[in-house]
């Protein structure tokens, strides 16, 4: 492509960044601003009606989107029992209390623990079992490692991604997804089935028709596949049991979930220039020759898109600004993975948070360069860095994958490494004239501050805790300066990226290496708040942690 076309693309990314998100103005007025510490984490919330012109759609396209609203309202009603072991008798406890604060606080959070602050017990007074309702609620790591040694026959279907760990006796047991969440996945299947006899999209109706299959089954690989080759609709939707953040035990149970988002053609076509770098930004990564990975597919489809619905894990608590999937390393190393951001979501996110978040965090004169289009490419970026570095590895003469090795901190360390994979990748960006290198202080500013935002959520979170690693270790290599007179951060910018580079390095290595003591012994030196960063915090009280939004059941 000529240099013309890519300033070309370039000027279409800044135009997308600054465009599309009509909950910006509503946000004026109906957010809540955070209170002192101890207040619950719903009073840190913007609360958001979120809005998407959905004229353009077809009668038959609106049928579709209806179907699948239902549909995603189903994946929470799985993802509340997933997430809070006794999710029915607490929640009828609750609604025996008669308190209506502390029922909307329950149904906002699918539970007792509230996610925006640690995941403090609100309610019954019990700290959330690491295995949430995937295991047994008194099982403990160091047990079903010893289960699992004992009883090598039966690793594949208790740390199988779509089952339920029960006792039984002695015994463990997995109970299978499709078993155990059948009054919901039922339903959801025959919902899937008629959104796809609905639809005269032929891409459409073989993952609707597949995805359905897949909930009685478990098994979910053809239904990726489908997925990943969606074309010529508006209609954008991710839907079943995808993130293990939640099983904080072992790092392997799925959560349901769903984004229900509206394509918009135009603009992610202009993003496809990036995807085009993928095997370049591989190269590029700061690293050894056998820490990279030429295997994987590089198709990575970019959709920019409007979330008209979210469901189950997407619901409660820190919203997602983007996601990257499918998970399965299988289907990544055959077709690469989709990413998709969720524009409305990042812009209100911009405007109610980072935005005013910026003159508290930099000092002055760089907090001007924190902008919205850094922001949109830092989490593009992000999301591209999900498809670089390893996967499928080789551990003791084992083959094996980085998630299996890594086991619970697995995700959140990914999480880490592509946040600062994608600053690393940006600036490569500029280096080779994709982007303009006259605009480097902006993503420096823009990712340094959305580290901040991220550590409000909190280091018992695993994007908060990620968070915390990256500015304590870049501050360490001297990156991020302390300025004691103003009260704000400094970026040394002779010195960040060369920071940015030797934390990516750190990061990819322990992941090839599945060093699981090695990368928990790196979070336990790194994400830790220290008192400057602290205080820094302590400032933005009255800005919202996040956004609750709210979306309408028909379109």
């Amino acid at each position: 492509m000529t240099k013309f076309s890519w300033l070309a693309a370039a000027s279409a990314l800044s135009m997308i960044a600054l465009s599309g998100c009509e909950v910006s103005k509503q946000a004026e007025g109906n957010a809540v601003s955070a209170e002192a510490p101890g207040a619950d984490g719903l009073s840190k919330l913007a609360r958001i009606e979120m809005t998407t012109d959905t004229g353009y759609l077809s009668a038959e396209e609106k049928e579709v989107v209806n179907l699948l609203i239902q549909a995603s309202n189903l994946m929470s009603e799985i993802y509340k029992r997933q997430s809070t072991p006794d999710y029915d008798k607490l929640r009828a406890e609750v609604v025996a209390k008669n308190d209506l604060a502390l029922f909307e606080r329950f149904d906002a959070f699918f539970g007792p623990w509230d996610p925006v602050n640690d995941g403090e017990a609100f309610f019954g007074g019990k700290p959330k079992p690491a295995g949430a309702g995937f295991y047994p609620a008194d099982l403990t790591k160091a047990e079903f490692d010893k289960y699992l040694a004992a009883h090598p026959e039966e690793v594949a279907k208790l740390t199988d991604p779509y089952t339920v760990v029960k006792r039984q006796g002695d015994k463990l047991v997995a109970v299978p997804y499709s078993v155990e969440y059948k009054q919901w996945l039922e339903p959801a299947a025959k919902l899937l089935e008629q959104a796809a006899a609905k639809t005269r999209n032929p891409s459409l109706q073989k993952f609707l028709s597949l995805r359905a299959q897949a909930f009685r089954t478990d098994d979910y690989f053809q239904s990726e596949l489908a997925w990943m080759d969606l074309k010529d609709t508006p209609i954008e939707i991710a839907i079943g049991p995808y993130e293990v953040y939640t099983d904080e035990l072992y790092g392997r149970k799925t959560a349901f979930e769903s984004f229900l988002t509206l394509k918009d053609p135009k603009e992610s076509s202009a993003l496809d220039v990036y995807k085009g770098h993928l095997r370049d930004m591989e190269a590029n990564l700061p690293v050894e020759e056998s820490y990279k990975n030429f295997q994987r597919g590089f198709e990575s489809p970019i959709a920019v898109a409007d979330q008209i619905k979210g469901g189950g894990d997407n619901v409660p608590g820190i919203q997602t600004v983007a996601f990257n999937l499918p998970n399965d390393e299988r289907v990544r190393e055959a077709k690469g993975a989709k990413k998709v951001i969720l524009r409305n979501v990042l812009g209100a996110k911009y405007e109610r948070i980072l935005a005013p978040m910026a003159s508290l965090t930099l000092v002055t004169e760089q907090s001007g360069d924190v902008t919205k289009k850094y922001m949109f490419l830092e989490t593009l970026f992000h999301e591209l860095s999900h498809s670089l570095g390893p996967g499928s590895i080789v551990v003791n003469g084992r083959t094996t994958t980085v998630d299996k090795e890594l086991k619970e901190i697995s995700s959140g360390f990914e999480e880490a490494k592509a946040d600062v994979m994608g600053a690393w990748n940006i600036l490569y960006m500029m280096d080779k004239g994709v982007l303009p290198a006259a605009e480097k202080k902006q993503i420096r500013a823009t990712y340094v501050a959305g580290l901040f935002r991220a550590m409000r959520f909190g280091t018992g979170e695993a994007h908060g805790k990620g968070a915390a690693m990256q500015y304590r270790f870049l501050r360490d290599r001297g990156g991020i300066v302390w300025d004691a007179q103003a009260k704000r951060f400094r970026i040394d910018e002779a010195k960040i990226d060369s920071a940015i580079r030797d934390l990516v390095g750190a990061i990819v290595r322990l992941q090839g290496n599945g060093d699981y003591a090695g990368t928990k012994a790196f979070l336990d030196k790194w994400a830790v708040l220290d008192p400057e960063a602290q205080q820094v915090i302590d400032t933005m009280k009255d800005i919202p942690v996040d956004i609750r939004p709210v979306y309408p059941d028909r379109i």
